[in-house]
């Protein structure tokens, strides 16, 4: 696919550029995109520090990778006053870096600012607009820079190792079992495969995998969801809503052997480490939000009518974009996922 339509100015040095900034502020799964890419384009460039500028609310996993040498975080929230006053402070540490590339990841009005204060010899912009997965929109902006060719790289390593076996061990993980995660996480109603879906395809899985368990971890708003999965599946589910941090749940996402998941942030820390993930989605975009790589598969809604809607409740109440997917389905193309993978 091509770079054209990317705005950008590329680097036209004779020599590899030794210093990079990229630029993403929103959301954890946005941010998780980008990571696969950036990755990519360190590994062919050993020599470059790649820095990032992001949010304080999602920074935690990239200062805690290899991948970046610095991270700068920017606090204020999602209200945009105060982002654009605390990410000015930055500039004057921003401009000593002297950087030679400005990747824009974000494209808005606070990054543009930031971007035309560095001066940076070369600079790309991300494409907000296009029907196009977000992880091609990322490549196509990093490739614009005609530095190099990027492509996905899942070798993405925190900067310390972190004991999660212990924590796993000490509720209810026996350290041989297979992990399979499950991630009722979607945002709204309408992007809700069924609870008890869920606790069917774990009652299937079990018969013809029996040396696994489930675990679900995240935000403590999912406690709910991880009682009623606790209460059928018992010792079967391990239980880590609200006990892990960031760093900790990227790492135990990269011990699983299988992602089941709606749309959320998690999903994008699973695929972009090369985990299995089946993806169900319901109402999200699915022409921006897809998981990529072969080791994914995502059900979506865009074969139906009303598919892509982007709306938080179903208009018809019954979210049958998804419910339309029984667990027995789910079940054989999980299992067919995984045997087509090396």
């Amino acid at each position: 696919m091509s770079t054209e339509f990317i705005r950008s100015k590329p680097w036209s040095g004779t020599a590899k550029p030794k210093k990079i900034l990229a630029i993403r502020f929103q959301a954890l799964g946005d941010l998780m995109i980008t990571l696969p890419y950036l990755q990519s384009l360190k590994e062919q460039t050993p020599h470059l520090q790649i820095h990032l500028l992001t949010r304080n609310e999602v920074a935690e996993i990239p200062n805690n990778l290899k991948l970046f040498e610095k991270v700068f975080s920017v606090g204020g929230g999602r209200n945009a006053k105060f982002q654009f006053l605390l990410s000015l402070l930055w500039v004057p540490s921003l401009l000593w870096q002297h950087y030679d590339v400005v990747i824009d990841l974000q494209n808005h009005r606070i990054s543009k600012i930031i971007r035309k204060l560095l001066r940076a010899k070369a600079w790309s912009e991300f494409d907000r607009s296009s029907r196009i997965l977000a992880g091609e929109r990322t490549r196509l902006t990093i490739d614009a820079l005609q530095v190099v060719q990027t492509s996905i790289s899942t070798h993405l390593m925190l900067k310390n190792n972190l004991s999660i076996e212990n924590k796993l061990m000490a509720n209810g993980w026996n350290g041989e079992t297979a992990l399979i995660i499950l991630n009722p996480a979607g945002a709204f109603t309408s992007r809700h495969w069924p609870i008890e879906n869920y606790i069917a395809f774990a009652k299937l899985w079990l018969k013809q995998h029996p040396s696994s368990q489930f675990l679900i971890l995240g935000l403590d708003s999912l406690k709910p969801k991880a009682n009623q999965l606790k209460n059928k599946l018992a010792n079967d589910l391990i239980d880590l809503i609200g006990m892990m941090s960031l760093p900790e749940v990227f790492a135990v996402t990269k011990r699983a052997s299988l992602m089941l998941t709606e749309d959320s942030g998690l999903m994008h820390m699973s695929w972009v480490q090369g985990v299995p993930t089946v993806a169900l989605f319901g109402s999200s975009p699915s022409y921006w939000s897809s998981p990529l790589g072969t080791w994914s598969r995502c059900f979506n809604s865009a074969d139906l009518p009303c598919g892509d809607c982007f709306m938080q409740e179903c208009k018809f109440g019954d979210v049958h974009c998804l419910s339309r997917f029984s667990p027995e389905r789910i079940v054989e193309e999980s299992e067919a996922l995984l045997k087509s993978l090396p």
